[in-house]
């Protein structure tokens, strides 16, 4: 149907040549002044480009983002799970953010961007290197930083809703969290060059990112020592987990008008017992693609 609609122009690479160059490719063979990135799984709601072009008038703003769901939440408990994840990152993390006009990854199933500032960026982009090796992954979160190094806002949409197939099954659900930290571990430290020109809530945010995980991993290893140390369980790191947890899931409930948020809780589990694991391994093995 669109490859013959004139509207449209389909560009086929001759082999797979990975996300980050097939998106130079289209940006170069582009002539509109917005791009807007949209990944195969995801399905856009009608009016989705017309609120994010509206947030794109102000001149100031070189990318924006719409709000995620899982077009398949009803499928499994991690589909589930997944969907309070992106509800979370987005109406959360990324809603903060933009109260400073700084979010710090514009997600790649759906963001736009302003051309003009894109094609200034192509060659940082696209050389982008990883202690001498080329970056082949965080292709989202590495744009929206050099967007924001070059003077750019970065904006959310709340109601811009985008609906992307999530991982159903616990295998590829951690290989996508793997390559997730380590693209975030990677960008860290570009990101916290930009920070003393951004607000100062941006550097509490970025640090606590960084710093949460690792604290909590404290935590369950101090609580794990003195469990094998003493014979004593630590039900001090016990009751402080599942009271955050508790607070945090209660609140989201509340903001979200919905109980579900409750369930929550159940992350709670997977983040010790496998993410923190995950992510320390991401740590160790940054080069690793």
């Amino acid at each position: 149907t669109y490859a013959r609609d004139p509207r449209f122009n389909f560009i086929l690479l001759r082999e797979n040549v990975g996300k980050r160059k097939a998106q130079i490719a289209a940006i170069r063979r582009s002539s509109g002044d917005l791009v807007l990135n949209v990944d195969s799984d995801t399905t856009l709601a009608s009016d989705v480009i017309t609120k994010l072009a509206l947030k794109m008038q102000d001149p100031a703003v070189g990318a924006a983002m719409g709000q995620l769901t899982a077009s398949n939440r009803s499928d499994t408990w991690l589909t589930r799970l997944i969907d309070m994840e992106y509800w979370l990152a987005c109406n959360e993390e990324r809603a903060a953010q933009a109260r400073f006009g700084a979010v710090m990854c514009c997600c790649g199933p759906c963001a736009m961007y302003r051309r003009s500032s894109l094609v200034s960026l192509l060659d940082q982009y696209e050389t982008q290197l990883f202690r001498g090796k080329p970056s082949d992954f965080g292709e989202d979160r590495h744009l929206t930083i050099l967007m924001l190094k070059a003077g750019f806002r970065t904006e959310y949409v709340p109601d811009a809703i985008a609906a992307t197939v999530v991982p159903d099954r616990l295998g590829p659900y951690l290989r996508q969290q793997l390559r997730w930290a380590r693209s975030t571990f990677r960008d860290t430290l570009l990101a916290l060059r930009l920070l003393p020109g951004l607000d100062r809530y941006l550097t509490l945010d970025v640090v606590g990112q960084n710093l949460g995980p690792l604290l909590l991993a404290i935590s369950v290893l101090t609580g794990l020592a003195q469990l094998a140390l003493t014979a004593t369980v630590p039900w001090s790191t016990f009751l402080m987990i599942a009271a955050m947890t508790i607070i945090r899931c209660t609140v989201a409930a509340f903001r979200a008008r919905q109980l579900r948020f409750l369930g929550f809780s159940l992350h709670t589990f997977i983040n010790i017992f496998l993410l923190l694991p995950l992510k320390a391994y991401a740590l160790c093995t940054l080069s690793n693609s």
